[in-house]
């Protein structure tokens, strides 16, 4: 096996030189010429064909040895080593083992890893921590909350100030755009209960209670509920999203400078337009999953709509439509606060933009299930 590259001239013998040549031998390898950076991209493939358990270079005939060359060998070696063999080197004269023997003392020792082991004390750190960072966090909201009430009452004090047109957009943006996917979703959520309620119920000839499963659960929880889910997932983003590449921009310092409130112009359109279109949104989906629902009872249990229609307002107490409703405002604030605060914390590059966008979707979906559980154990104590 043979390689070389352009030939050197040897002042000594007065010939050409081959720069390498890595040859197969009896109990081993030769290794001869000159082993340096010009000449090892030729030898390296042949050094990475070289395997087996204990594996022998005589290097007595190599003229001349550099680092990269010493490197070489030494990578050689630890392969070897790795592969569960070994290298010996034969032959090398002082000059070259002093060099071999420097680059392998060079060459930085892996770090130790050492297993981490969480004491009490850290687990219990790392708890207040937690606590700690989500109790900044609420408190963040809270001014947030506040600012936006500020800048609200100012605006009902002096009404010139209110941008009409920005709140009419952000209407379009959050209500108009969101009716076909909230109206999808209310239709086959009513599917599937009237479905489901049909299968259990026939089981003990009670398919009529099938009307009070579908309007309660709509009504009461799950219309406002999904409706909300929904807007999280494509509002609060969005408003990250504007908010976050105007901060990046440096738009927001540019207002300020300008003397133009951002929290007049940014956040109480935004969260105006949520508090206007999502009990909007809920109604909607109300109707969509009674609808559905009608249709599947219809279909499954052959309960007329009319006889649908008369169960319903005979046996639906109003209580659940306004219970359902009275959550719809506080829904909005939570996702109009959540995904302007988020918007506000993007730093100056699309890393913290990314990173900001999607943390605020699943804080306003946690808040509003969240928010929800609260209203359902608060209306449970009232007797609601």
């Amino acid at each position: 096996m043979t390689t070389s590259t352009d030939p050197d001239f040897d002042p000594r013998t007065g010939h050409a030189l081959e720069e390498a040549r890595l040859a197969r031998a009896d109990e081993g390898w030769t290794l001869e010429g000159m082993l340096t950076l010009r000449s090892l991209s030729a030898l390296l493939p042949d050094l990475e064909h070289i395997d087996g358990g204990k594996v022998q270079i005589d290097v007595s005939r190599l003229e001349k040895l550099d680092t990269a060359g010493a490197y070489a060998l030494l990578r050689l070696h630890e392969r070897l080593a790795r592969e569960g063999g070994g290298l010996q080197i034969e032959g090398l004269s002082r000059d070259h083992k002093a060099l071999y023997d420097r680059v392998t003392q060079s060459l930085p020792e892996p770090p130790e890893t050492v297993p981490e082991r969480r004491s009490l004390t850290d687990m219990l750190e790392a708890l207040g921590r937690g606590v700690a960072s989500a109790g900044v966090f609420l408190a963040e909201l809270h001014a947030m909350l506040g600012v936006f009430l500020a800048r609200l009452v100012r605006l009902v004090r002096h009404p010139s100030e209110f941008r009409m047109t920005a709140l009419v957009h952000h209407c379009d943006q959050v209500g108009w755009r969101a009716v076909p996917i909230v109206s999808l979703m209310g239709f086959l959520i009513g599917v599937v209960l009237a479905f489901q309620g049909a299968v259990q119920l026939r089981q003990f000839g009670a398919e009529i209670f099938v009307v009070d499963l579908i309007a309660i659960s709509i009504l009461r929880e799950l219309g406002i509920l999904l409706t909300a889910i929904i807007v999280a997932g494509r509002t609060a983003s969005s408003y990250t999203a504007a908010i976050g590449s105007m901060k990046m921009r440096e738009e927001i310092d540019a207002m300020r400078t300008l003397a133009i409130d951002p929290a007049t112009v940014l956040f109480v359109p935004r969260i105006l337009a949520l508090l206007i279109t999502l009990p909007i949104l809920g109604m909607i989906a109300n109707f969509m999953g009674l609808f559905g629902g009608a249709m599947m009872a219809w279909i499954e249990l052959g309960i007329s709509p009319g006889m649908f229609l008369t169960r319903l307002l005979d046996d639906t107490s109003l209580n659940h439509v306004i219970v359902g409703f009275v959550k719809a405002p506080v829904f909005a604030i939570i996702i109009g606060v959540i995904g302007c605060h988020a918007g506000m914390q993007v730093g100056g590059n699309a890393e913290s933009l990314g990173r900001q966008t999607s943390s605020a979707v699943v804080r306003a979906i946690f808040a509003v299930i969240v928010a929800d559980a609260l209203f359902s154990i608060f209306f449970s104590m009232m007797g609601i």
